[in-house]
């Protein structure tokens, strides 16, 4: 297995640098790599980049950027707009979500949110290993949590934002969005906004589904957990209007194969 690496510098060919400590504890004691080992890196900018370890030693270890590998490729702007939630179920949510290729995570404190403190640095760490382990480009951001009030007093229109609504009737996700997909003028700005353990407060549900902008929609028959309920409605939305719906490309050959 060749380590696949977040590394939050300029990434060119024939750059040399010294690994931060995450990368470096990781390449030194955890896979036990030595000087010449191949890696793979990238920067949520620039593409990802054959390289190689160059000097290891107690105090670091220097990285050596070779050739582009992939060009720089985005994920579709869809936000996953969610109630905080325990530990556990936020870690969770946060990596999974990375997988599924959520651009941005907006936290949003609602009558009904029980978790009201949130360690923005996890949150941002578990989506670095989630976007290491999934051959993902973009890291997405992490931003600070709002009231559901707030949020949409700066909420821009032109972001279409899909409700899941536990309540009152709603259109199943996959009808919805089909009928969005089929209408032009839809911008190419998404979101998704989930409540909490509790659900939305009826005010709260009647204030989003008077917005012209916000589509409710319902996710089944059953009640899901809050986690759930976030990752059933990004994983739909990719399937049908973001990159779900693509072609996977061709497979990269492995470092120092050439083709036949």
């Amino acid at each position: 297995m060749i380590p696949r690496l977040y590394v939050p510098v300029e990434l060119k060919p024939d750059h040399v640098f010294a690994a931060e400590e995450r990368a470096a504890h990781y390449l030194r004691n955890v896979m036990r790599r030595q000087a010449g080992d191949p890696i793979i890196l990238f920067n949520g900018r620039d593409g990802e980049f054959n390289a190689e370890i160059g000097e290891v030693s107690k105090r670091q270890v220097e990285l050596r950027v070779g050739a582009l590998r992939r060009p720089q490729m985005s994920v579709p702007d869809i936000w996953l707009c969610f109630a905080p939630l325990k530990k556990d179920a936020i870690d969770f949510l946060v990596e999974k979500a990375t997988e599924l290729g959520a651009a941005a995570f907006q936290p949003v404190f609602t009558q009904h949110t029980a978790s009201t403190r949130l360690n923005l640095e996890r949150l941002a760490a578990n989506a670095i290993e989630a976007a290491e382990q999934t051959e993902r480009l973009t890291l997405p951001e992490i931003r600070v949590p709002l009231s559901l009030p707030d949020l949409l007093r700066s909420w821009d229109p032109a972001r279409r934002l899909i409700l899941c609504a536990e309540a009152g009737p709603a259109a199943p996700i996959a009808e919805a969005l089909n009928d969005l997909k089929g209408t032009v003028s839809i911008s190419n700005a998404w979101a998704i906004l989930c409540g909490p353990e509790g659900g939305f407060a009826r005010s709260e549900l009647d204030l989003l589904s008077n917005l012209p902008f916000v589509t409710p929609v319902g996710l089944g028959p059953r009640i899901l957990r809050a986690d759930t309920a976030a990752l059933t409605a990004l994983a739909v939305f990719q399937s049908i209007l973001g990159d779900g719906a693509l072609r996977p490309p061709a497979p990269l050959l492995p470092i120092g194969q050439l083709p036949t």
